[in-house]
């Protein structure tokens, strides 16, 4: 009898024990850098809270590296594994002859995300207006930037006749650059361009992603080896990205700002809700990870027109379009 209930206390800690043991591997850690914090971003912050990335079993290690030079550098130095910047910076890589390119695999925003302020009010702008006025740009050979000098030629402005155009300034340090009293113009991002809006800094006067079309301008990459060596986790990546593309796609700024705010803790929610619904409405957020041709085709000629195009690049050789393919046909 005492054998018997000996065998049954064994039988039971097996019992509880092989489920712990037995529950699944541990989820697969992907280092990804980011150029910068943005709620322009908004949907890599919903896979990340609404655990699409832990659904795929993956554990995002997601840190601000602030510039795109910097980024780069991050994920060729094997600081990252995936990089979330413009496809420029691959085409830059590309062209220095790497011996492992970077490879685009799934775009996240799909027009610039910058707005055009003035220090003064102008309820009635026309782009005209800029014509012998100090512009404070982004930094040259950046996304941007380009995008920025594109659109003014459009309005049949030439940057660097018709303008006192700045590029000297730090990426993280234009913003207050403007605040403190450079420029009459600048490009920022949100929500740096309706907090300023907000304080009396400065008045939103046009939006450089509505006048370019769209462009691959943010997008998630990775060295070719590591996509190479990382398959199945590059497929579960960007799978987890589609689902949030298609969350932000059905939900409200709103709901989205609610979401994404811890990643914004010192920004208002009713702030994120603005920013968020102004970048829906002209549709910024990407609703796939495919970054295709056209789109491969208006970032080269945007560059070409800035005189930064270092190498006509085929959209064969550094996007890879099958992954999201796959994703989306499943």
């Amino acid at each position: 009898m005492k054998k018997m209930r000996l065998f049954l206390y064994f039988s039971l800690a097996l019992m509880v024990l092989f489920p712990l043991a037995s529950c699944g591997k541990e989820p697969t850690n992907i280092r990804v850098a980011e150029v910068t914090r943005s709620i322009f971003y908004a949907p890599q912050y919903v896979a990340l809270e609404k655990g699409f990335f832990e659904e795929e079993g993956l554990s995002v290690d997601l840190k601000t590296t602030w510039g795109g030079d910097k980024t780069m550098t991050t994920l060729l130095s094997d600081g990252a594994d995936v990089a979330l910047v413009g496809s420029e910076t691959s085409i830059y890589v590309y062209a220095r002859g790497a011996s492992d390119p970077v490879i685009n695999f799934a775009q996240l925003t799909q027009t610039d995300g910058t707005f055009l302020v003035a220090r003064e009010e102008q309820p009635n702008f026309k782009w005209e207006d800029l014509k012998d006025s100090t512009f404070l740009g982004q930094r040259k050979g950046g996304m941007p930037q380009m995008v920025g000098e594109y659109v003014l030629k459009q309005k049949g402005i030439n940057p660097q006749n018709d303008l006192n155009l700045i590029q000297n300034v730090e990426f993280a340090n234009i913003p207050n650059a403007f605040a403190s009293g450079t420029g009459d113009y600048v490009q920022l991002f949100e929500p740096t361009a309706s907090i300023f809006e907000r304080e009396g800094k400065g008045h939103i006067v046009a939006s450089f992603g509505t006048e370019s079309g769209h462009v691959p301008y943010t997008v998630f990459m990775a060295k070719d080896s590591f996509m190479n060596e990382n398959k199945a986790d590059m497929e579960k990546f960007t799978r987890a990205l589609y689902k949030a593309q298609k969350w932000v796609e059905d939900h409200s700024a709103g709901e989205i700002a609610d979401i994404i705010q811890p990643y914004f803790e010192d920004t208002e929610i009713e702030l994120i809700e603005t920013v968020v619904d102004r970048y829906k409405s002209q549709g910024s957020y990407a609703l796939d990870p495919i970054l295709d041709q056209e789109e491969w085709n208006n970032l080269k000629n945007i560059m070409d027109a800035s005189g930064e195009l270092p190498e006509d690049v085929e959209h064969s050789t550094l996007v890879n379009t099958k992954i999201a393919e796959k994703i989306m046909n499943e």
